[in-house]
């Protein structure tokens, strides 16, 4: 007797024959991305490495919707978003995806609850209207309720990242972005900052994708990728696909 085999879930991003060139200021085009193939599944953590100038944080932007591919095929949950119109790319930005940054981008002069709270001024309906009370639950969860108001400038590294975690995670997003989000940390505060990464992620099924020079961080996902010249190597090359958390060995990661 046969056992059904379940089919396999799409996956939330799917990107095929992804191209992305600029204009230099001769006229002569730059092609950063070369047909970067790559999906990410719901609820799976995925790390990105390459050299710098190999076309990681491009490709983070273009799979966040803040740039269009030159050519290709960019899918969020089935919805081709690559070739769709700035309102619609504008909406499911704002609704399913979340950014963190190196640098943490606070806003300077406003407080981290007020930080917390910009993306929900373009939410609509019950976020907007609760959203010092929803900005004021993610602060507790990443454990800076007492901070709520304190300003980025009195804040240690730690805390800020904390504080850009609560604002990337406050809608609820299905897709996090993190972009070398422990590169301006010490080692334990950036084990601590992933392992709440993780954690939140988690708890909420969103996907996790993480761009980074650390073998250390790239060693926690379940998946690694490298881009090299704008192309993603199989993951199945790097053989760390499915190495999870603990123990895992990364490539080495030159910058």
């Amino acid at each position: 007797m046969s056992v059904p085999v379940t089919p396999r879930a799409a996956p939330l991003v799917s990107v095929r024959g992804l191209r992305k060139s600029v204009e230099l200021p001769d006229g002569s085009p730059l092609e950063i991305l070369r047909g970067v193939d790559l999906e990410v599944d719901a609820g799976s953590r995925v790390a990105i490495v390459g050299r710098s100038g190999s076309g990681k944080s491009t490709l983070l932007n273009v799979l966040g919707l803040l740039d269009t591919p030159t050519e290709g095929v960019h899918e969020f949950d089935g919805v081709d978003v690559g070739s769709a119109g700035s309102l619609r790319r504008d909406r499911v930005r704002g609704d399913d995806v979340g950014f963190v940054f190196q640098q943490f981008n606070l806003l300077q002069g406003r407080t981290a609850l007020e930080n917390v709270e910009v993306p929900l001024l373009y939410a609509t309906g019950r976020a907007f209207w609760q959203r010092r009370r929803l900005a004021l639950e993610m602060l507790d969860r990443v454990g800076l309720a007492d901070r709520a108001d304190t300003q980025p400038h009195r804040l240690s590294g730690g805390e800020q990242q904390r504080v850009a975690i609560a604002r990337a995670l406050v809608r609820s997003p299905r897709l996090i972005l993190a972009d070398e989000p422990t590169g301006a940390l010490d080692v334990d505060t950036g084990r601590i900052v992933m392992e709440l990464l993780e954690t939140v992620a988690t708890e909420t099924g969103a996907a996790l994708m993480t761009i980074t020079h650390d073998p250390a961080v790239a060693a926690r996902a379940d998946v690694v990728h490298r881009i090299d010249h704008g192309v993603v190597v199989d993951p199945a090359a790097l053989g760390v696909v499915g190495s999870g958390a603990v123990g895992a060995a990364a490539p080495a990661v030159t910058s």
